[in-house]
């Protein structure tokens, strides 16, 4: 199964330069992740684990997620929590109520992606 947003629906979240429009908060609480104006929307397909909480279950379900916010440098974040790493991937959470993970972090890049479909956008 594939989570994604519309077409119609990206084009509203990002301005002329392909930057997000307003800031992304966590779903689940008001915790800011991101200001307006610091990430680019790409398009690429990515397998995230489901949202879990810290010591729930995992499993091993993903969800194919095509639509990510591309943060260049890990201090653009206003708040993020880094979960365990697997491979040459840390998994980002939410720093405050660590629901997630709501994005991926490549430590070979050192670059960092944010599912739209994971976020609020205000």
């Amino acid at each position: 199964m594939s989570t994604n947003i519309t077409e119609t629906t990206i084009e509203t979240k990002k301005d002329a330069e392909g930057k997000n429009k307003t800031k992304i908060y966590c779903t689940f609480c008001p915790s800011k992740m991101l200001n307006a104006g610091t990430a680019s929307l790409i398009n690429m397909e990515f397998a995230l684990p489901y949202i879990h909480s810290k010591g729930e279950g995992k499993g091993n379900q993903s969800e194919a997620i095509l639509n990510y916010w591309l943060v260049e440098d890990m201090y653009t974040f206003e708040n993020i929590g880094v979960s365990h790493t697997v491979g040459n991937i840390k998994y980002l959470a939410c720093a405050d109520c660590e629901r997630g993970p709501v994005g991926w972090h490549d430590l070979s890049s050192k670059k960092s992606y944010i599912a739209l479909c994971r976020v609020k956008h205000e």
